[in-house]
């Protein structure tokens, strides 16, 4: 199999040297390192749209990253995700903070597109030279975050940038990949939209390090508060010294209540992680899990697969499903199969 791999990947790497001189690619890192505007919103492209053509690119800015806390801002539509963050920004740049944000909208399974409107939302802090806001597509990834989405904050990192806040698709409750991503997850629920225990589903109840419950304006705020308190106070979590006590915080964007201890709250946490080693250490290990895993996807399932799908008779394999003279399994195992040998 190693034989196999071997000349596509060199072949892989000989195609990015063609298109990418090394110039052009030192001048467009240089510019990164330096926090240029322009060429950071050249790089994001870059890696959006030209996976082939970012490997190199990251290589030379990763030395550079690792300074930055990634925030993650997840929950439902509709739940002032895209406002809170606005308002978030407004906060951190009172500490003199440099805010990147990242914000990743659903894409259309039909047309590719994406509307990228959650900026439309964030109007308080668009000319803020401080703050740098980026849309990104979320190209039907399940968990609400594009596989480009690590690599974009790379970018950002490696510019300066002190706080990243990526907001999610608000697909619900598979939201779950933010954790995998964020050194801190909020996760957001509103009023009116079920009880606390619709927050447990999923997975949803552990990725929260901090639970906001947002438009606290509404009726019925404080009950959700006091149910998610309630569900939090039972969690048999290990050694209490050792972990961090999840907080509630009710916030609104109407009159900014609960803002500035959101961010307050934010901030404290990663103090949290500077001081426990052990929780930082795990945390940062299933963070670079997941960045490996993403490029062996793309690499693999994607390039390599797509490379071999094209010697393959689709129609043959897709008519036998269809006609019963075979099984989903069987086909992709005809697939697979030489490939593996």
């Amino acid at each position: 199999m190693r034989e196999t791999l071997l000349p596509f990947f060199k072949n892989a790497t000989f195609i990015r040297m063609m298109i990418f001189g090394a110039s052009e690619l030192q001048d467009l890192v240089n510019k990164v390192l330096a926090g240029n505007r322009r060429a950071i919103a050249q790089a994001i492209s870059l890696v959006e749209n030209q996976p082939d053509r970012c490997a190199d690119f990251i290589k030379y800015i990763f030395h550079a990253t690792g300074n930055a806390f990634i925030v993650g801002i997840t929950g439902p539509p509709g739940s002032g995700k895209s406002t809170l963050i606005n308002n978030l920004a407004i906060e951190f740049r009172k500490y003199h903070k440099k805010v990147g944000i990242i914000a990743v909208d659903p894409t259309s399974p039909f047309s590719g597109g994406a509307l990228l409107g959650d900026r439309i939302r964030m109007d308080d802090v668009q000319t803020d030279s401080g703050v740098f806001i980026r849309s990104m597509g979320s190209r039907g990834s399940l968990g609400g975050l594009s596989r480009a989405t690590m690599d974009a904050i790379r970018v950002l990192d490696a510019s300066g940038y002190d706080i990243i806040l990526v907001e999610t698709v608000g697909a619900g409750q598979s939201e779950v990949e933010i954790v995998k991503t964020a050194h801190c997850c909020c996760v957001l629920g509103i009023p009116g939209t079920g009880d606390a225990v619709q927050a447990i589903k999923a997975g949803i109840m552990e990725i929260a390090d901090i639970y906001v419950v947002n438009k606290a304006d509404r009726p019925g705020a404080q009950e959700i508060v006091n149910e998610l308190k309630l569900l939090l106070s039972i969690d048999p979590s290990v050694k209490e010294e050792e972990h961090w006590n999840i907080p509630v915080i009710s916030t609104s964007n109407k009159d900014k209540t609960g803002i500035t201890e959101l961010t307050e709250t934010i901030l404290r946490f990663n103090e949290h992680l500077k001081t426990n080693k052990v929780f930082s250490h795990e945390r940062e290990l299933t963070r670079r899990k997941n960045e490996i895993l993403e490029i062996l996807k793309v690499e693999f399932f994607e390039n390599i697969l797509d490379n071999l799908m094209n010697k393959q008779k689709w129609e043959e394999i897709l008519n036998g499903i269809i006609t019963k003279k075979t099984d989903p399994y069987s086909a992709a195992k005809s697939i697979i199969d030489p490939f593996l040998k």
